[in-house]
């Protein structure tokens, strides 16, 4: 799937409405064609079916589709109303990007979907109930009332569950844990562990040109096929100076380009058509998503850690247990190649360079603003401290030592600057201190 296509998938997956929008209209359509069936089969069901389906008459088929459909569309008012409490909770106490996280969740879906749909088909079967009188026989489509009463007992359950289901989501483990997984998926997608070492790339020529954003928001993902075809076609070759998760502006640079020739020219009718085909291949949105935005997940979870240790919250467990998460992501990358990646054509020559984040990139994020924030802490700095040791223990190849090493010093200055007793100081500066020493042995053997 190319990257316009996953934008377009992630879209239509973090929003409440398409599942129950189709779930309305199916039940439109069967509320339709299912009275009709019943005009057939009148009369000519088996006794042991008509034992076990509606058998009332019309006024009792009118009052229980109109008692079905009043409640079911009062119960549907209150589910949106928990999800919209259940919203505003993760927005104001985790974070607001966690947002997205709730809102594509299926069983919110699903429940929604439950919901409309057996008022939808209450509504529409209580249209084909007829009395006797002015020249017309009374009728009652009993199967269709009887799938309305079981839509109606359906959604009682559903409603159970959907509270049980509420009540796991809104904890903040159970938001982290989902944050995660999505990470890691991101992760699988953007570097995958059979991804092949990166070189350099290519650097611009004197002839290199700015290409600039046509539209602004955040770089949400790019199309590599129709990127490598705009080069080719070119006759160029295209950098994207700018990660997915990037803020773009109209107007303002994001990629360059130069002839692939050192001695070759672009004109500026070329140039203008490759400036309109790179702007067509990359997705913008006024939201990060996790498409191709490995960055984002660190994100999510860095501002949950910043909010548990904020003051009004002071919540420093909860900062541990999302360094917890930081490192499971940064351990999962620690064997393979993050890093920008370089598109080639069918004669092997690079043709389109992408710029993807490093794992160094990655561990800025992951420990820059924690550390800002919770160095005060000392539990949740001999976390942090932890989370470099179980890095350096995953960094098999000894890759990221030097990026390691750089932030055991930047911890060691924030506990020397913190207010800790003395004992407290000294423990964390002897733990900083070993595991540096730890990772200096490891790099010379």
């Amino acid at each position: 799937m190319n990257g316009r296509a996953a934008h377009w998938m992630d879209t239509l997956r973090t929003q409440l409405w398409p599942l129950p929008a189709l779930a309305v209209a199916l039940a439109v359509l069967l509320g339709t064609a299912l009275p009709a069936l019943d005009s057939n089969l009148d009369g000519q069901l088996p006794e042991s079916v008509s034992a076990v389906i509606f058998s009332g008459g019309p006024e009792a088929a009118r009052a229980v589709l109109q008692a079905i459909s009043g409640s079911l569309i009062t119960v549907t008012s209150l589910t949106f109303s928990l999800t919209v409490v259940s919203l505003q909770l993760a927005s104001s106490q985790f974070s607001p990007r966690l947002l997205r996280t709730f809102s594509a969740d299926r069983f919110v879906h699903g429940t929604l979907a439950l919901f409309l749909a057996a008022f939808a088909f209450a509504l529409t079967v209580l249209r084909s109930v007829r009395e006797e009188g002015s020249g017309n026989s009374a009728f009652v489509p009993e199967i269709s009332v009887t799938v309305a009463f079981a839509l109606a007992i359906a959604s009682v359950m559903g409603l159970v569950l959907f509270l049980a289901h509420l009540t796991r989501e809104i904890r903040v483990e159970t938001m982290m844990r989902k944050v995660n997984m999505e990470a890691q998926e991101t992760i699988d997608r953007v570097f995958p562990g059979d991804r092949p070492v990166q070189g350099s790339g290519p650097l611009p020529v004197r002839a290199s040109f700015p290409i600039a954003a046509t539209s602004s928001g955040f770089l949400t993902s790019f199309d590599k096929d129709a990127l490598l075809h705009a080069a080719v076609e070119s006759g160029a070759v295209v950098r994207l100076d700018k990660e997915p998760g990037s803020s773009l502006v109209a107007g303002v640079p994001f990629a360059t380009a130069w002839p692939l020739e050192p001695a070759g020219h672009i004109g500026p009718e070329g140039r203008e058509m490759l400036r309109s085909a790179v702007n067509a291949a990359v997705a913008t949105g006024f939201e990060r998503t996790n498409v191709q935005d490995v960055g984002f997940g660190f994100r999510q979870l860095v501002d949950v850690a910043a909010r548990a240790l904020s003051p009004g919250v002071n919540d420093p467990t909860t900062a541990v247990h999302v360094i917890g998460h930081l490192s499971a992501l940064l351990c999962r990358l620690a064997d393979r190649e993050p890093g920008p990646e370089q598109i080639t054509d069918d004669d092997g020559r690079v043709r389109v360079v992408l710029s993807l984040p490093t794992l160094s990139d990655l561990l800025d994020m992951a420990m820059n603003q924690t550390r800002h924030y919770g160095a005060a802490d000392p539990v949740v700095a001999n976390r942090l401290l932890e989370l470099l040791h179980e890095l350096a223990c995953c960094d098999r190849q000894g890759r990221y030592r030097a990026a390691i090493l750089d932030h055991l010093d930047r911890m060691r200055n924030a506990i020397g600057a913190a207010d800790y007793s003395a004992p407290e100081r000294q423990g964390l500066l002897d733990k900083a201190e070993s595991q540096a020493a730890a990772v200096r042995t490891g790099a010379e053997k």
